[in-house]
């Protein structure tokens, strides 16, 4: 139960800092990342895959599951 407490609080630690990040983003007049793919077919609809958010964030976790596999 010990190791599923600490597990549980570097998630929660990781969600605060991207939290953050994304904040701190918003203040700054990012509003998206590049690589995103909009598509509006009607008034009431609208379609937001973010393509290139996406990538970075597989290109990140693999490094960091490929560094914490190999401790």
């Amino acid at each position: 139960m010990e190791t599923a407490g600490k597990l549980l609080l570097a998630a929660a630690a990781v969600l605060l800092v991207l939290g953050l990040a994304a904040l701190l983003l918003a203040r700054l007049g990012v509003d998206r990342v590049p690589g995103t793919i909009r598509w509006k077919p009607s008034d009431n609809t609208s379609v937001t895959v973010p393509v290139g958010l996406m990538i970075v964030v597989s290109i990140v976790g693999t490094i960091v599951l490929n560094l914490w596999i190999r401790r």
